[in-house]
């Protein structure tokens, strides 16, 4: 599951580099998307640990202001709970940035380097039926306005119902976990909904089919 999930991960963040222009895509180097994507996540979380120090500095003199600076009792409590929200953060931060170095050695495992081709390749392969299955599960809205990872988020989600087998409990899940850490709230409700509209339809089109035409040889008994 593990993983999985972290190839999952960097299918997306691969994803992100796509050429806008489909002459352009199968040429794609899908094995540098995903080189290119580990280097963003060292990136991460040096980006992290620097906001981090930020903040703690930034919490330590506000307690110093507290006690030099404030006019009343009240002035001085907000600027302490102040410390205190910017010190949970920076302590948020670091415990992300400390689990990404051992999250960038898992991703040369081969195995999630395998399900990250496996999505990215069948991103490719498949990405005009993959948009208009999510362009028909929209609601007053297209695809090409969302931010890009919500996009992209969704293009897995999708590729992983539709040709990897992927449980669709189980994919929209993660999507709405991956849409947690990189979109937002509003991102990661959006998602669900337009995810759980896919699966709705795909129900409906699946009953709505006609039934396989069997060969009269098909029921011959000898």
């Amino acid at each position: 599951m593990q993983a999985r999930r972290i190839g999952r991960e960097l299918a997306v963040l691969g994803m992100s580099q796509f050429s806008d222009k489909p002459q352009k895509l199968e040429q794609q180097d899908l094995e540098g998307l995903i080189s290119s994507a580990v280097r963003t996540l060292t990136v991460e979380a040096k980006d992290a640990l620097e906001t981090a120090a930020d903040e703690l500095k930034r919490g330590s003199n506000r307690i110093m202001d507290s006690e030099t600076r404030a006019p009343d009792v009240t002035s001085a409590r907000t600027m302490v709970e102040d410390a205190i929200a910017l010190t949970q953060n920076a302590i948020n931060r670091l415990g992300s940035a400390l689990e990404l170095p051992e999250f960038v050695q898992i991703t040369n495992q081969q195995e999630v380097r395998a399900f990250s081709l496996e999505i990215l390749s069948h991103t490719v392969r498949y990405l005009k039926e993959v948009d208009e299955i999510l362009e028909e599960a929209m609601v007053a809205w297209q695809l090409k306005r969302l931010a890009r990872i919500d996009r992209d988020i969704l293009r897995t989600a999708v590729v992983e119902m539709q040709y990897l087998g992927t449980p669709d409990r189980v994919a929209i899940n993660e999507a709405v976990e991956l849409a947690k850490r990189y979109s937002g709230e509003e991102g990661y409700r959006f998602i669900n909904g337009v995810l759980r509209r896919v699966v709705e339809r795909s129900k409906i089109s699946a009953k709505e089919a006609p039934p396989p035409v069997v060969s009269p040889q098909a029921d011959s008994t000898f």
